[in-house]
C-alpha cells in the first residue's frame, strides 16, 4: 500500500486528539545526543500481549522486514513481548536501554504506566516511537488506525444489521480495557453514532481485552436483560467477541449481530458462519511499515517531514509527528476483496473443513 493511504482520514483523528494535549513537552524529533548513525542501527520492539493474534502473525514480521529493507539488511531487531503485564513492559525498556538500541518502538501495555520508561529512554537519548497505543511521555513519533473511525465504523455496521429492529430490544457493549487509550476512541466512536439508535443495556471495560473476561461479562449481561431482549452486542475486537458468542451460544441464543475488530482469522471464519457480523479490517502492513521508516529516521537522525504527514497530541506530549492508517469494514460480501486480495489469508486458511459448506454458500472458493 502506498505510503499516501496512511494519512486517509487522518484529519478527525488529529483534531479529536488535539483536545488532550496540554503539557509542555513536546514530541518531534531525535534526541540531540544522538549522532547520525548508517545502516548499522539497533532497533528495539516492545509488543504489549501475545492472545491477539496480529502481533506475533503480522506487526512483529512485517516490522522486522521493513527495517531489514531500510538498512540494507544491516540493522538489527530486539523483541520482547509483554504478555499483558505494564511492570514487565516497563523492565523490558530498561533492559532495552542497557543494551544500547538506537531507537525503540513501544506499544503500550498501559499507556499511563509506561511514561516514566519514555522518559528514562529520552533520557538515554534513545528516541520513542509509539506503535498502534498512543502511550504516554515524551513520545517522538506515532502510528495507529484512526480509531474513532474504527468505533463510527462498528456502530454503523450493528446499526445496519439491526436495521428496523435497532429499538426493539437492547443491546450490550463490550469495549476493550480502561488502560488502552484506543478503547476510549472506539468507544466514543461506536457511540457517536449509536446513541439515540439503540438502547444499551449494559456496556463493559472489559479487563485486558481477554476474551474469558468478555465471556464472563456477557453471561452478566444475558442474565440482567434477559434472552428474549436482546438484539445485538458491540464487541470491541473478534478476540472478545468469540468469547461473547461463546456465551451466545451457551444459552441458547443465536443470530444476532456482534461486531468485532482486527480481522483476526477465528473473527473471519466465524463472519463466513453467520455466529458474528462483520470485522473491522485494519491493514498492518502499512501501519508496520510507517513504525519501521520513522524509527529508522530517527535512529539515522534524519527528519520525520517526508513520512509523518500528521501531527497528534495525547495528555503529555503535544504535536507528535503521526502516521494515520485508513480502515474499512469487513463482513461476507467483501472476505474476497480484502483480506484474501491483501494476501492476509488464503481460501485454504478460511474454508477449512469446518467452514467448507458456508465458504461455498456465499462463493468463498
Amino acid at each position: 500500500m502506498r505510503r499516501a493511504a496512511f494519512a486517509v482520514a487522518a484529519g478527525a483523528m488529529a483534531v479529536s486528539l488535539a483536545a488532550c494535549g496540554s503539557a509542555k513537552e513536546s514530541g518531534g524529533g531525535s534526541s540531540s545526543s544522538s549522532a547520525k548513525k548508517g545502516d548499522n542501527i539497533k532497533v528495539g520492539l516492545l509488543l504489549p500481549e501475545n492472545q491477539t493474534a496480529r502481533y506475533e502473525k503480522f506487526d512483529k514480521p512485517l516490522i522486522e522486514k521493513k527495517v531489514k529493507e531500510l538498512t540494507n539488511n544491516k540493522a538489527t531487531l530486539v523483541y520482547a513481548n509483554a504478555k499483558q503485564d505494564a511492570s514487565t513492559q516497563n523492565q523490558q525498556v530498561d533492559t532495552m536501554i542497557t543494551n544500547k538500541v538506537d531507537v525503540l518502538i513501544v506499544d503500550a501495555v498501559d499507556s499511563a504506566a509506561i511514561k516514566n520508561s519514555v522518559q528514562k529512554a529520552k533520557d538515554a537519548g534513545i528516541p520513542v516511537v509509539a506503535y498502534d497505543r498512543l502511550a504516554q511521555g515524551p513520545i517522538d513519533a506515532y502510528t495507529s488506525f484512526d480509531n474513532e473511525t474504527v468505533g463510527k465504523t462498528q456502530g454503523e455496521a450493528l446499526l445496519k444489521a439491526l436495521g428496523s429492529k435497532a429499538k426493539s430490544g437492547k443491546i450490550v457493549m463490550m469495549n476493550g480495557s480502561s488502560t488502552d487509550p484506543n478503547a476510549a476512541q472506539f468507544k466514543k466512536g461506536a457511540l457517536s453514532v449509536l446513541q439515540g439508535k439503540v438502547n444499551i443495556g449494559k456496556s463493559y471495560d472489559t479487563k485486558d481485552w481477554k476474551p474469558e473476561n468478555a465471556n464472563a461479562n456477557m453471561e452478566g449481561a444475558i442474565s440482567a436483560i434477559g434472552k428474549k431482549n436482546l438484539i445485538g452486542v458491540y464487541s470491541a475486537n473478534d478476540g472478545m467477541a468469540g468469547g461473547i458468542i461463546t456465551a451466545l451460544k451457551a444459552a441458547g441464543i443465536s443470530n444476532i449481530p456482534v461486531t468485532g475488530q482486527d480481522a483476526e482469522l477465528a473473527g473471519v471464519q466465524r463472519i463466513v458462519a453467520g455466529t458474528q457480523y462483520m470485522s473491522v479490517y485494519k491493514p498492518y502492513a502499512p501501519e508496520a511499515d510507517a513504525a519501521a521508516e520513522m524509527a529508522v529516521d530517527l535512529a539515522q537522525g534524519k527528519s520525520l517531514d517526508s513520512v509523518a504527514k500528521d501531527k497528534v497530541d495525547s495528555p503529555t506530549t503535544q504535536q507528535i509527528p503521526s502516521v494515520l492508517v485508513a480502515v474499512q469494514s469487513l463482513t461476507k460480501d467483501n472476505i474476497q476483496d480484502t483480506v484474501i486480495k491483501d494476501g492476509v489469508y488464503t481460501v485454504a486458511d478460511i474454508c477449512t473443513p469446518q467452514y467448507k459448506a458456508a465458504c461455498d454458500k456465499i462463493g468463498l472458493k
